[in-house]
């Protein structure tokens, strides 16, 4: 292992790009504690640690705990994450941005400036609601509410998403790894220490066992492994490509596949499916006198047996729902058409669209599920294992996905300059399933 690392700083352009990658993300974390004007910071902290649950908590783990400190990277980067999901979901049901999408590198171009007008849109209509929840909903917290205040809040927060999705992009030209998916997991990853340090401080005092922690962190392997394996996990479909010739050149004749992803969704459904959720609870806080929101409340507590049942359904729809979405078979059988590729022993066109929609119908199930199980996890180790800190769920997937993809492109730098990889051979390409 040592070695390998040392392998990954003698080449130039790698050693480059680890370091300017690694400049940018200190920058990130320092003004990850540079606090937005006219908040008291001791406040807001109170206010978070009353709180069970919510959308605020949801958008804190995407802003890297940014949001219960009022930083002026209070909104981190989910205005961009929303803003991308909008996109995508429009280039499903509107004809110009499908358009858009499949116009090469100049769509792709077009598709990335609505984007960051859409991140500049969303930070300034949540900076706004951040602003006016800050004066109303926590006392204390501003000092001086009024018009002024409001303004450098919107201005502040703003730029904060603007810098920091500028941050993100120039990690992903000119550094390793995808620049957004990695400040989100440094974010998470900044968690870590205090986790420690609780679970330290329970085995101290007696609530947590050396044996039950024991217990707990073969568990925890246990689910990494799994999540590894569903995130690499596919099926994959053979394409044999008919030869043609164009001029003195002969293209096509060759065996491909089509790799069809086990969790193609990634970690969209576990974050829609906590919005609804959560979304019950969070407007519950607005009326706390009403009996009913607060009977809802309580038939939906979080480890409730109604609430993990409705979670797990609610993932699972949201997998097959945006799978649909981004991966399209009947565009995958016209493409394969168009370039003269065929599966061996189906026919072009429809039959070839119902073969791939069957097989991806039945790959994304498992997927589902395992989605679901990620989710439910931190109740069930809190509740029945006693575990001091969270894990699972959407911060676990977000940093073993960011994590393999980042080795993966480190191992393709190696692996160019003739040096041995992080990881065996064949672990590239993904399982199959």
């Amino acid at each position: 292992m040592f070695k390998k690392i040392q392998d990954m700083f003698s080449i130039p352009e790698l050693k480059r790009r680890l370091l300017f990658t690694m400049g940018l993300l200190i920058v990130y974390r320092i003004g990850s504690h540079i606090t937005t004007p006219g908040v008291n910071p001791a406040a807001l902290k109170t206010f978070f640690a009353s709180q069970q649950g919510g959308i605020l908590q949801l958008y804190d783990l995407f802003a890297g705990g940014n949001l219960h400190r009022v930083t002026i990277f209070a909104l981190g980067i989910m205005p961009y994450i929303s803003a991308s999901i909008i996109i995508q979901l429009l280039q499903a049901v509107i004809p110009y941005f499908e358009k858009l999408a499949k116009e090469g590198e100049e769509g792709r171009k077009k598709i990335t400036q609505y984007t960051r007008y859409g991140t500049v849109g969303l930070s300034i209509v949540q900076a706004v609601g951040i602003a006016f929840f800050l004066e109303n909903m926590a006392e204390g917290v501003v000092p001086s509410p009024g018009m002024f205040f409001r303004l450098v809040t919107v201005i502040t927060m703003t730029a904060g998403t603007i810098f920091v999705m500028w941050l993100g992009e120039q990690i992903t030209e000119r550094g390793i790894g995808n620049g957004i998916s990695l400040i989100i997991m440094v974010g998470i990853v900044a968690r870590y220490p205090g986790d420690f340090i609780q679970t330290w401080r329970a085995l101290q005092i007696g609530t947590l066992t050396p044996l039950r922690l024991v217990f707990l962190i073969a568990i925890m392997v246990l689910v990494v492994a799994g999540v590894i394996v569903i995130t690499q996990g596919q099926r994959r479909i053979p394409v044999q490509y008919a030869k043609r010739i164009v001029g003195r050149r002969v293209y096509g004749g060759k065996a491909q596949y089509i790799p069809l992803r086990v969790n193609t969704a990634g970690v969209i459904p576990i974050i829609f499916a906590q919005s609804i959720m959560m979304f019950p609870s969070t407007i519950a806080a607005f009326f706390k006198t009403n009996v009913f929101m607060q009977s809802v409340t309580q038939a939906l507590s979080p480890y409730g047996v109604l609430y993990n049942s409705l979670y797990a359904l609610i993932i699972i729809f949201f997998t097959y729902f945006y799978t649909a979405i981004i991966l399209n078979p009947v565009d995958l059988a016209e493409n394969m058409q168009k370039y003269g590729g065929f599966i061996p022993g189906i026919r072009p066109g429809r039959r070839t669209s119902d073969y791939i929609d069957r097989i991806l119908t039945r790959v994304t199930l498992p997927g589902a599920v395992f989605l679901a199980f990620i989710a439910i996890l931190p109740d069930v180790l809190i509740k029945q294992g006693k575990l001091p800190f969270y894990f699972g769920g959407t911060g676990l997937l977000i940093v073993v996905g960011v994590m393999l993809d980042t080795l993966q492109q480190m191992e393709t730098h190696l692996l160019m300059r003739h040096y041995d990889g992080f990881m065996k051979k064949g672990q590239m390409r993904g399982r199959r399933f």
